[in-house]
């Protein structure tokens, strides 16, 4: 199976720092029939960061309108799927490093049965340089 690395639009929100407040807003979000493709939170001060990449971006917007929940301006952002090999993660590094683009962040994983995935970020002004470099669809 060959690697597949797409360009994604993402959206992120702030969310309270406490228990159960990811798992509402995802069950939310699954209630409205969304389907994501990517889900990232963490800790941001005292509050929490959640990313979204979903399938569907004009459904992800309709959802969060009828829920009547605030998201930043869409951002873009990496999404990689692939076979999973020891090294997976620097191969999909190396070529933004050679054309000297910082990722801001990165999260990956093995994803079980041979494969892996990973989603990762850069600047806004390197998205455009980041996708020539990745081959991105």
């Amino acid at each position: 199976m060959a690697d597949i690395i797409r360009k994604v639009i993402y959206f992120s929100m702030e969310a309270p720092n406490k228990p159960g407040e990811g798992a509402c807003v995802l069950r939310a979000l699954a209630d409205e029939g969304v389907n994501l493709l990517a889900f990232s939170g963490f800790p941001r001060g005292r509050k929490a960061q959640l990313d979204f990449i979903p399938e569907d971006v004009a459904a992800f917007k309709k959802a969060i309108k009828a829920m009547k929940i605030k998201t930043r301006p869409q951002k873009f952002g990496f999404l990689i799927q692939g076979e999973d090999r020891k090294g997976a993660v620097a191969e999909f590094l190396k070529p933004l490093a050679e054309k000297e683009i910082n990722v801001t962040a990165v999260d990956a994983v093995s994803a079980g049965k041979g494969r892996c995935a990973a989603i990762l970020w850069v600047k806004s002004k390197d998205v455009n340089k980041a996708a020539k470099a990745l081959r991105a669809k």
